[in-house]
């Protein structure tokens, strides 16, 4: 049976990016297809299941028109610019990342919005934030901008929900690792990228140092996490900023010797960049002990798992055969 929200449609900003993609999958399963509306600030390259409308979160008035046209009873918005592209473009990491919440946060005020779903990130801590389990609430002192805009998006989610009233929702994602979806510019990326190198050219030359432990999620998880987070009764959440989540922790040379489990004459070599200081400002564990308590989060994927699947679903487009017999296949 559907979960159609009374009959309320579920808008989808940034849908054809990394995360949005996949959401849209787990959402029609969830609502069905006609439930269900995806946007982005271009078409997909190929007809989704459902209905898609072409939206520039940047234009607030378009963004009302489109909620109360289809009438939208929740809003996901997905629609950022990540840490290390962020770092090459800051004023339009700013612009896109601020202006496209407050937009979506200023129409559920105005239009009655039923629930808001807005991505944070792990980028909002700093230097100065505890490296190990990091908990909910401690020092943040972002050095990127992406991580900027995320504090700083957080402060107005809680601002909105205390002087509004409206239900925003919020995780901070680690990093998300899918064999479905390209990297989106993020400086966890390497994490999906090695298994596109490992099976086309069984070599892979990591932008991080072989010891730069970060937090990971892998994607199914992660729309889990999602999914419950915004299923859950309104005063069951505690956290109206944005909930630390935890799933993996490993560095590049632990990835690196799960992969060569399935693929022994895999070479990797270091090559530290840019993002190599953004991973350092970043913790290596977070404490989500807010998340297990006020909705039962759990993650369901060890990084040996999260590798077969991986390597089992991205092994048949390289035409590479592989010995992940427990690998997925969807």
């Amino acid at each position: 049976m559907f979960d159609t929200s009374g009959g309320k449609k579920t808008l989808v900003i940034g849908a054809m990016g990394q995360i949005g993609q996949e959401l849209l999958e787990a959402l029609y399963l969830q609502k069905g297809t006609e439930a269900v509306i995806a946007a982005d600030i271009r078409a997909p390259k190929t007809p989704l299941e459902g209905k898609f409308a072409e939206l520039n979160v940047m234009e607030r008035d378009a963004l009302i028109d489109l909620i109360k046209s289809h009438e939208v009873g929740e809003v996901y918005n997905l629609a950022a610019i990540l840490s290390a592209k962020g770092e090459q473009h800051p004023e339009l990491a700013w612009d896109l990342n601020m202006t496209g919440l407050l937009n979506c946060l200023e129409a559920a005020r105005q239009t009655g919005l039923e629930k808001v779903f807005w991505p944070s990130s792990i980028a909002v801590f700093g230097p100065s934030s505890p490296q190990a389990h990091t908990p909910q609430y401690c020092s943040m002192d972002p050095n990127t901008v992406y991580g900027i805009s995320k504090l700083a998006g957080e402060r107005w989610c809680e601002y909105y929900a205390a002087r509004y009233g409206v239900d925003v929702r919020s995780l901070r994602y680690p990093g998300l690792i899918s064999y479905k979806a390209a990297p989106g510019g993020g400086t966890t990326d390497y994490a999906v990228d090695i298994f596109h190198q490992a099976l086309q050219h069984g070599r892979y030359t990591s932008f991080l140092d072989a010891h730069s432990r970060l937090p990971m999620l892998y994607m199914k998880d992660a729309l889990q996490a999602t999914i419950q987070l915004m299923s859950v009764p309104r005063e069951r959440l505690r956290i109206r900023s944005s909930y630390n989540l935890n799933g993996l922790s490993f560095t590049p040379a632990e990835l690196t010797q799960a992969i060569q489990v399935f693929m022994p004459a895999l070479e990797v070599s270091y090559a530290p960049d840019f993002r190599q200081h953004i991973a350092n400002s970043w913790p290596d564990s977070i404490d989500d002990r807010y998340a297990r308590e006020d909705w039962g989060w759990r993650p369901s994927y060890s990084l040996e798992e999260m590798t077969r699947e991986m390597l089992g679903n991205l092994a048949p487009t390289y035409g590479v055969n592989l010995m992940t017999e427990k690998a997925g296949t969807s």
